[in-house]
């Protein structure tokens, strides 16, 4: 078991202060029923079941729905710093349909932090862990503080 340091313990309460706050103005992650589930800075992980509402006329997860969680959990990562973070860029690659009941979860990684830019890599899978998807997001720091942001 690691130890965890003094600065570390605050970054963590930095990132678990900033997706509080992110997640109570997310109107659009909860009404996917998307959860988050783990947070740290440059990390978070989100959970979402593919609802009947959710499926395409394949009867398969529609993929703007794993694309959405995917981006949740980008955000939620980039922003895991209490600095006011947006996408400034995206791309997903589909591997595997999502069905109804399924339990998603994705996974975003920090890759990259220089200056205003970052690169995140997010893993979209299922229970059983396949792949259903793989996003990279590139973030822009945009200033601000995402704690002390108010909702319009």
């Amino acid at each position: 078991m690691t130890e965890v340091v003094a600065d570390d313990a605050g970054a963590l309460a930095v990132a678990r202060a900033s997706a509080a706050a992110m997640y109570a103005r997310d109107e659009a992650s909860k009404a996917m029923g998307a959860v988050l589930t783990d947070i740290g800075p440059g990390f978070a992980a989100m959970t979402m079941t593919v609802r009947r509402d959710m499926l395409n006329g394949y009867g398969t997860c529609h993929g703007g729905m794993l694309f959405t969680l995917a981006d949740s959990a980008f955000a939620f990562a980039c922003n895991s710093r209490d600095e006011a973070t947006v996408a400034a860029g995206c791309s997903i690659e589909f591997l595997r349909a999502g069905r109804e009941g399924d339990q998603l979860t994705a996974t975003a990684v920090e890759r990259a932090r220089s200056g205003k830019s970052g690169i995140y890599d997010v893993t979209v899978t299922n229970a059983a862990g396949d792949v259903l998807a793989l996003f990279r997001g590139k973030s822009l720091k945009v200033g601000g503080s995402v704690i002390a942001t108010k909702q319009a």
